[in-house]
């Protein structure tokens, strides 16, 4: 089946190629104008500031269509549809290009997936089983650290390969993925554009990212110069760290602060079980013969709380375990248990057997230590180290009931003297800021922790544009930086502390500043609004979301991670993204359940609990995302937020630093809007189509925001005129519509010009307004005041209750 639908791609590709449908897209604008494309993303970091014209990022996901938090647990909206070949997670037709995919299940592992296959332009450049592929075993290009399992990624797995096409995109899994995104980019044209090719192993792409956070990966600008200084700041004072004055670029920002200490709770890691009702564990242990009783410890993860089980040593009653307190998430707890010298004199063995009384959930098990009471003291006779299937035999560990099998990696409470230097840390990182202004405007306003990529603590992090390196005490940043004529940066110390030591360098040279957008940073702080998306990012103009740093405080749960990230740009009511998770986001899993860990693009540097120097009852969270192939353009307004929780009902605190490039004016306007099932606005655009026009009153994804209009489902060609800027650049149709049937589908025309077709897999019954776009590309439409679309459905009925067009400049 297969082969035989890559041979009819292939022959339609051909077929288009002859009579000269894409011929038109050769005359496009500039390549240059979608920025970096395939590997350029990654060997040409430095053109990261450039802004884009005719690219939009959009997402497929498995977040749950009703608007509840069924975002994957049971597979429900994981596949767009169902072929021979298996779950179609991802489909598009016309250019663009695949730039991250993640996955969970099964607590990371995601074997029961099977295969992926990545269909590109008729072709499978990737066939092979997920876990393998994520596993580094499929071998370059899709290797660590551009692909991750969920040892490296913390309960997810990712693919971060960028993988242009020029006319058709199609990802399937072998079985339901459960939860699952695949972010792209969409591009009017194919001008530039080369098909991806799993050939090229991009060696040097794969060298540049392992050396993340450690050195620039980008190459110093013309006449670089680095200017030095001390730092010497009271509370309030700002210093100035460099001034440089011509076009120019700073490339590269690098500071010591050795009053900020890296301070590590005691991590350790433990395999271990569990059993719930009816069910028990039993195992022998060695004691003193001489002993006048023995204390037995069990380590135990006390996020399960009211954990009680009874004690038995040689079948005689022994005692009880609990109940124990639930507490926060990654962290260790102990107990033990006295058990008196009439059941344990004079035995060198002892048969314990631990059964089941009642729990939250079930009660676990990970470490038993014995000492026995002896010679006036405690002395150790025996560890029981549960999960280890050789210690097990070696102690005749049995288990009934069981209900987990596991791994963990947790930490123990941090003593007095380790909290009052992490607390000293953190009034550094969140008390000092960041500041940056270019052209006399500041565009940088940042807490120092963030704006290197850990708000809550010092942690490593080795991300491709900054890193943090504890043992050195540094902090650097390499984010291209352009500016026309003056930059000054400058620390601010708005922490009750004086800083006493420590320097800067920062570099900059000579460049022109043609096409580019200055960086910009959006730092928030506070609590959380009930009913309301935290929002990293807020901005008019034209620019691009490229990535965010957050600092999330919450309850010891950790529900506030349920929250889904959720994307609006250009005046669409629809998410062009959106999400299934606050660490799906993040790419991990969980609640980041292999706990912290750093690479390029994300990362989970520092996770505190209340006894690790989180606030009592609370989980604080450090997480970072870089978007780099799938950086978000937008060009017009841009609304970047996430749900704290499952419906924005949980109660925390952020801190994020949103990063981006932009400028003040707009790059897109709506010129046309053409209403549907009204008669006078149909007249003036010309409108041609039959059906009737029916009413429909529902809601948009994500906002909910409800909108009553009438529709006009066509199953016959429809065209209609719609007034554009002469001076366009490309315009992008937006279509609202009825999703209530998925998989719309219709051959474009553009002024005689066919283009690719439009596609829209999506379908939602409960939330059925939907606002898509359609990219019309510069060669069809520079120096035309109006445009004549023609539109001709392929499959179910193409329902529309309005067109606007936005003129992109």
């Amino acid at each position: 089946m297969r082969t035989h639908l890559r041979r009819f791609a292939v022959l339609l590709l051909a077929a288009g190629a002859l009579t000269g449908v894409t011929t038109h897209a050769q005359a496009a604008a500039p390549a240059s104008a979608k920025g970096p494309v395939g590997w350029d993303v990654y060997r040409h970091p430095e053109r990261l500031a450039r802004l884009t014209t005719g690219v939009q990022t959009k997402q497929f996901s498995s977040f749950d269509r009703t608007g509840g938090n069924n975002d994957g647990f049971d597979g429900t909206y994981s596949c767009l549809r169902t072929t021979a070949d298996g779950c179609v997670i991802a489909e598009h037709d016309g250019a663009g290009e695949v730039n991250a995919i993640w996955f969970t299940r099964d607590n990371g592992d995601v074997r029961a997936t099977g295969n992926i296959t990545i269909t590109l332009d008729g072709r499978d450049v990737v066939h092979a089983s997920l876990q393998d592929l994520v596993d580094g075993k499929v071998g370059a290009p899709f290797v660590n650290p551009l692909v991750a399992n969920a040892d490296q990624s913390s309960g997810g797995v990712y693919v971060e390969v960028p993988m242009p096409f020029r006319h058709s995109m199609r990802i399937t899994t072998d079985k339901n993925p459960i939860f699952y995104h695949v972010t792209y980019r969409t591009f009017a044209d194919d001008a530039g554009v080369r098909t991806f090719d799993p050939s090229d192993k991009a060696a040097d792409v794969i060298a540049k990212l392992k050396a993340a956070g450690t050195r620039d990966p980008k190459p110093a600008p013309p006449g670089a110069r680095t200017q030095r200084s001390a730092l010497r700041l009271a509370p309030g004072a700002t210093e100035t760290l460099a001034r440089a004055t011509g076009a120019g670029e700073l490339s590269a920002l690098r500071l010591t602060l050795p009053q900020a200490e890296q301070v590590t709770a005691d991590n350790v890691e433990d395999e271990g079980r569990a059993f719930g009702a009816n069910g028990s564990s039993t195992f022998t242990v060695a004691v003193d013969p001489a002993n006048t009783g023995v204390r037995l410890t069990r380590r135990y993860d006390p996020e399960i709380g009211h954990q009680r089980a009874s004690i038995s040593v040689d079948g005689r009653d022994a005692g009880q375990w609990g109940p124990t307190e639930p507490r926060g998430a990654g962290q260790w707890a102990e107990e033990s248990v006295e058990l008196p010298a009439s059941l344990t004199a004079g035995k060198s063995r002892l048969t314990v057997k631990n059964t089941f009384v009642s729990s939250d959930l079930d009660y676990n098990e990970f470490t038993y230590w014995v000492d026995s009471h002896a010679g006036g003291g405690l002395t150790r006779t025996d560890t029981v180290d549960v999960g280890d299937t050789a210690d097990e035999a070696a102690h005749q560990y049995a288990i009934t009931g069981q209900t987990w099998q596991g791994d963990r990696v947790f930490s123990y409470p941090l003593d007095a003297g380790r909290l009052a230097r992490l607390h000293t840390a953190q009034q550094l990182l969140q008390g000092l800021r960041v500041r940056i202004t270019f052209d006399g405007r500041r565009t940088v306003d940042s807490p120092f922790g963030e704006f290197f990529g850990s708000g809550f603590a010092v942690a490593p992090v080795r991300s491709l544009f900054t890193g943090i390196d504890p043992a050195a005490h540094s902090y650097a940043a390499w984010w291209p930086m352009p500016y026309g004529h003056d930059a000054k940066v400058e620390l601010y110390n708005g922490s009750p502390l004086t800083v006493t030591a420590g320097d800067a360098q920062v570099t900059t040279g000579r460049h022109a500043m043609t096409g580019e957008g200055y960086f910009r940073t959006q730092s928030r702080a506070g609590a959380t609004e009930n009913g309301k998306d935290w929002t990293y990012l807020q901005a008019t103009g034209q620019g691009k979301f490229v990535g965010v740093v957050s600092s999330m405080r919450g309850p010891a749960s950790r529900a506030f991670l349920e929250g889904d990230e959720r994307v609006y740009t250009d005046g669409s009511r629809s998410p062009q993204m959106h999400g299934t998770g606050t660490e799906d986001f993040y790419q991990s899993g969980w609640y980041f359940n292999r706990d912290t860990y750093t690479e390029p693009f994300n990362g989970d540097p520092a996770h505190l609990t209340a006894t690790t120097g989180c606030a009592a009852d609370s989980d604080c969270t450090g997480a970072y995302r870089f978007m780099i192939g799938e950086a978000v353009p937008f060009g017009s307004a841009i609304t970047f937020g996430i749900e704290h929780g499952p419906g924005d009902d949980v109660a925390a605190n952020y801190s994020t630093t949103a990063f981006w490039y932009g400028r003040d004016s707009a790059a897109s306007r709506r010129t046309d809007t053409l209403t549907l099932g009204d008669a006078a606005s149909e007249k003036a655009h010309g409108y041609t189509g039959t059906g009737p026009a029916t009413s429909l009153s529902s809601t948009f994804e994500g906002t909910n925001t409800a909108l009553t209009a009438n529709v006009r489902p066509a199953t016959a060609p429809v065209a209609f005129r719609l007034a554009v800027d002469p001076a366009n650049r490309g315009v992008t149709l937006l279509r609202t519509s009825d999703q209530n049937t998925s998989y719309q589908h219709a051959k474009v025309s553009v002024d005689g010009h066919a283009l690719p077709d439009w596609l829209q897999p999506l379908g939602n019954t409960t939330h059925r307004w939907l606002d898509d776009t359609y990219q019309v590309p510069a060669s069809v439409t520079a120096g035309r005041s109006s445009i004549t679309v023609t539109l001709t459905p392929d499959g179910p009925p193409w329902s529309a209750a309005s067109y606007q067009a936005w003129s992109n400049r």
